[in-house]
């Protein structure tokens, strides 16, 4: 809870304006209850082994990934990945990188 609550911090202080924090399921109420109580947007989606990935932060940031939709990361597009990374604040030069390798392989497996 530690790093949920330090991300929190670091959403108000303007550092980042989206985050995505993964939880287990007895945390959930008490991690919606905090965003709603502090009035942050945020998009929960469940995954595996009934664990949750929350996004939360600047309302547009959140509007962008309910408009992606996809409850499992590993079903983003290509585009999709790079611009999540992008918006989480990854060093941008990795995310071009991982977005290059990522194409690459999309494109041997199509051949």
């Amino acid at each position: 809870m530690q790093v949920f609550i330090h991300h929190i911090y670091e959403f108000e202080k303007g550092i980042r304006n989206l985050i995505l924090h993964t939880i287990s399921e007895d945390l959930l109420a008490f991690v919606k209850e905090r965003l709603i109580s502090k009035n942050i947007a945020y998009k929960i989606y469940k995954i595996k082994n009934g664990r949750y990935n929350i996004f939360f932060g600047d309302e547009s940031c959140i509007n962008v990934i309910k408009s992606i939709n996809k409850s499992n990361l590993s079903e983003y597009t290509a585009e999709e990945d790079f611009m999540l990374g992008i918006m989480l604040g990854y060093d941008r030069k990795k995310q071009c990188d991982r977005y290059i390798n990522f194409k690459n392989k999309e494109n041997i497996k199509v051949s």
